[in-house]
């Protein structure tokens, strides 16, 4: 069948700004986490006789060196390294690694690195890596670990859910592999290098001299680390998928897999298939026909079963059902796995937008790197959750993984919260690392009912005008068709509209440059089109007049870089056209490196419509006026100007309601009408008092919001997000930091420093501000307030009990502020199971 008809019948197919308003947002987004599995223990535990151990814990860290062989383990001292098998020595009993650091993963080295004022280094956060920085460019890990002597005849591979970068992976003084890419997963089958009935010894050498992209990428083992054990007559890796089709007030669903045979001889065996629903109810089955599949080859199942009256997966009830297939031989069970999917359909009409399950929707998205304050890219799996919940918080529906494949849990937390997502690529290619990378991205997460698009990669204004950027495209949406039939591919173009590479797409993206659309549009009116990059807004949370000398910009919706929009001219845009499926704002969190608009010493971007902490900016209350369902009213700026009496204040107001009141310290200062998709606006002679809005719905006060003017600091507020999480040496209690004056109000312009003391069955893992222009310790116990906010990350250990977490201030500025603590308890849940040590 000709691409364009597969592609026509797949398009068919309350009281001070920054403390209640921000506690209300962040504790409402968490309130969305309640009833959601703390891990996703039960999906992740194999299904017997399979066996998938987290490998996390236990490890050792040691700093090498990129130049000199004598700083990193004197590897390459000699070319000779790699003449003879099972002579690494490091990864051998024989290694003394007593002097090595310990720690657990996910971890993330560069984040622990000092900044470097290095102009090559800005996009990248200035951390010192790179060729120029060889003694903080590469890091070794270190895990010693048993494996039974009853596993001699299984196979066993260590999987990588992603490294960075350049990964050598060493077992028993054997060279066992390499990898390059940093956000891909990998694995080795180690089956033939282990000590069975003993100690085993594995080392990973890390080099980060070499990037990905053009941000912050982190450095290290930053995400998990899987021991899997099979049969040799197992299911292949990422190879099963469900594939539903809904029709009427059914589903169809289509499945298949593949059996790999690492037996010397041939084996005859049969698959079977079991639907499961939330509830644990088998709702459906399916077998393949047996089949002899060769030895050390691989053969195709397939089948099909119906589903009555499905529960849909959508953003209000993000269903999801499990489908358990079995490899079945002679009447036993060989191997197994649990897939999580769900029922829903989704249509691009390139004459009215975006539709999910038969309901049209506009896509209210943002794109997201993937760091966050304190941790930099190893985020425990809950800070995957945290972020999702504070996008849909703001009424956000989907998210970008920009650029790059994203972790299973970010995925995970936008199947069970109901987020869209268009899944990008690194690497826009169709040599064979780029097709590599595309193919283990699609079947990893192929039947995830997130993800909407495919996107095969970012702003390639180098090859888009080329004839190499149509072949390369048509090679790469060709291959993500024969893999996923059931979705549709685009690319982020921003330049070279007038070429043939954007007529390639099924579906067109647009980064920015909204003179572009209507006459792109007119000229293909069959091609569906969506905003893949929208925004680039610029602003600091907390600050109302931008000054360059501290690299701030205003929080009023005033500023954007030289390509790109402010929010309320890219959405008014987007909303007025029917035919734009909706968009991805650029970003939904700011993120380390290109530190827009301004250089050092500013280290992260801020282009952020909430801070590296998921702290809300003030345009996160216009994106949730206007995308939310809800009834909301957001007063701004803060009432906490000294020296400034008398002088003219511009006050604004978000909201979605007919009309606004603002009043000073009980005088009317004018009421108006509020028009959508836009703010209102006051200019305010200061006083020190009490601001207020006040807002009407149909005639009737509905909302009112306060601004006051607050005393000094006399106590701390710790807020976990979180006050109970499993005690699975993984779960994480997200708390904010606040200062309090006499009155209890939270004072939004301080800027003290906070000492923290980490106790019991946890500790603390990162600290942040929000700040773009701070270099203090991600890891240090102690973090300033910026603009009267802080963050603290604390991590619990295997052990139930309690976490106490104390603050209190006793540097500059003063005053000394008492002890103020708060216990989170640690629950006894059923662990993952791990590796042990």
């Amino acid at each position: 069948m000709p691409d364009l008809t597969r592609r026509d019948l797949l398009r068919s197919g309350l009281s001070l700004s920054g403390t209640i308003i921000v506690a209300g947002a962040v504790n409402r987004a968490h309130a969305l986490l309640v009833g959601y599995p703390e891990t996703a223990a039960e999906d992740l535990a194999a299904v017997a006789p399979r066996e998938r151990l987290l490998f996390d814990f236990g490890w050792k860290f040691f700093q090498g060196h990129a130049s000199d062989p004598l700083r990193d383990l004197g590897f390459g001292q000699d070319q000779g390294d790699f003449a003879k098998s099972g002579e690494f020595k490091f990864a051998t009993e024989k290694f003394n690694d007593s002097k090595w650091r310990a720690l657990d993963l996910p971890h993330d080295w560069a984040v622990e690195l000092p900044f470097v004022r290095d102009e090559d280094l800005q996009s990248h956060g200035y951390k010192g890596l790179g060729r120029r920085y060889p003694e903080t460019s590469v890091g070794w890990y270190r895990r010693v670990f048993d494996i039974p002597k009853e596993d001699a005849g299984r196979r066993v591979a260590i999987e990588f859910d992603g490294a960075f970068r350049s990964a050598l992976v060493f077992l028993n003084g054997y060279f066992i592999g390499r990898n390059d890419n940093g956000y891909a997963p990998f694995r080795f089958d180690v089956t033939d290098f282990l000590n069975y009935g003993s100690k085993n010894y594995l080392v990973v050498r890390l080099d980060a001299s070499f990037g990905d992209g053009w941000f912050y990428e982190g450095a290290g083992l930053y995400r998990h680390v899987w021991l899997t054990k099979t049969d040799a007559l197992h299911l292949g890796s990422w190879e099963s998928y469900v594939r539903p089709t809904v029709k009427g007030n059914a589903a169809t669903l289509g499945l298949g897999t593949v059996v790999q045979n690492q037996n010397r001889e041939a084996e005859t065996c049969r698959v079977r298939w079991q639907v499961v629903d939330a509830a644990g109810k088998v709702v459906a089955a399916a077998e393949a026909p047996p089949q002899s599949v060769a030895p050390d080859s691989g053969a195709t199942f397939t089948a099909s079963a119906s589903l009555a009256s499905p529960a849909l997966w959508s953003l209000e009830t993000p269903h999801l059902y499990s489908a358990v297939v079995t490899v079945e031989s002679s009447g036993m069970p060989r191997d197994a796995e649990r897939l999580r999917f769900g029922v829903r359909s989704v249509v691009f009409d390139p004459d009215k937008g975006f539709f999910l399950n038969g309901k049209s929707v506009k896509i209210k998205g943002t794109c997201n790197h993937q760091d966050h304050a304190g941790v930099g890219a190893a985020l425990p799996d809950g800070l995957q959750r945290y972020r999702v919940a504070v996008l849909k918080e703001m009424g956000s529906n989907a998210v970008r993984t920009s650029h790059n494949m994203p972790t299973p849990e970010w995925v995970d937390a936008c199947d069970r919260l109901g987020m869209l997502m268009m899944c990008e690529t690194r690497m826009m290619s169709s040599n064979p690392e780029g097709l590599a990378q595309l193919e283990v991205m699609i079947k990893r997460y192929r039947n995830s009912p997130s993800i909407i698009l495919w996107s095969m990669g970012n702003e390639e204004w180098t090859m888009m005008p080329q004839p190499q950027g149509v072949r390369v495209i048509d090679d790469m949406i060709a291959r993500t068709h024969e893999l996923d039939p059931t979705r549709l591919c685009t690319a982020a173009v921003n330049a070279a509209f007038e070429t043939h590479f954007p007529e390639q797409l099924d579906v067109m993206g647009f980064n920015y440059n909204l003179g572009a659309h209507d006459p792109w549009h007119k000229a293909h009116p069959k091609r569906p089109c969506v905003g893949s990059e929208t925004a680039s807004t610029v602003s600091t949370r907390g600050i109302y007049s931008t000054d360059k000398l501290r690299n701030w910009v205003s929080a009023y919706d005033l500023n954007h870089t030289a390509w790109s929009q402010l929010a309320e001219e890219w959405w008014k845009f987007y909303a007025a056209r029917e035919w734009l499926a909706g968009g991805f704002a650029w970003t939904g969190f700011d993120y380390r490196g290109e530190p827009t608009p301004y250089g050092w010493p500013s280290i992260n971007s801020q282009f952020g419509i909430v801070d590296t902490c998921g702290f809300p900016k003030d345009n996160f209350y216009y994106y949730k006026a206007w995308w939310g369902s809800e009834p909301l009213l957001h007063l701004f700026p803060h009432w906490n100007w000294d020296q400034r009496e008398g002088e003219p204040i511009s006050v604004w107001v978000h909201s979605n309601l007919d009309s606004i009141e603002v009043f000073l310290n009980g005088k009317s200062q004018g009421s108006q009408k509020v028009q959508p998709l836009t703010h209102l606006e006051w200019k305010v002679k200061y006083e020190p008092g009490v601001l207020e809005a006040r807002g009407t719905k149909d005639g009737k006060v509905v909302l009112i919001e306060k601004r006051e003017t607050t005393g000094d600091p006399v106590s701390i507020r710790l807020t976990p997000d979180r006050t109970e999480i499993n005690a699975d040496g993984e779960d994480v209690s997200v708390l904010r930091v606040e200062v309090l004056d006499k009155e209890g109000r939270m004072i939004p312009t301080a800027d003290n420093m906070i000492s923290f003391k980490v106790a019991g069955e946890g500790k603390l893992i990162g600290v942040g501000n929000g700040d773009p222009n701070c270099q203090e310790s991600d890891k240090d116990p102690k973090r300033s307030l910026f603009n009267g906010l802080a963050q603290v990350i604390v991590q619990a250990t295997r052990t139930p009990g309690t976490i106490t977490v104390e603050a209190y201030s006793e540097e500059w500025p003063p005053p000394k502020l008492p002890v103020t603590r708060v216990t989170i308890s640690t629950r006894k849940v059923a662990l993952r199971p791990a590796v042990g040590y």
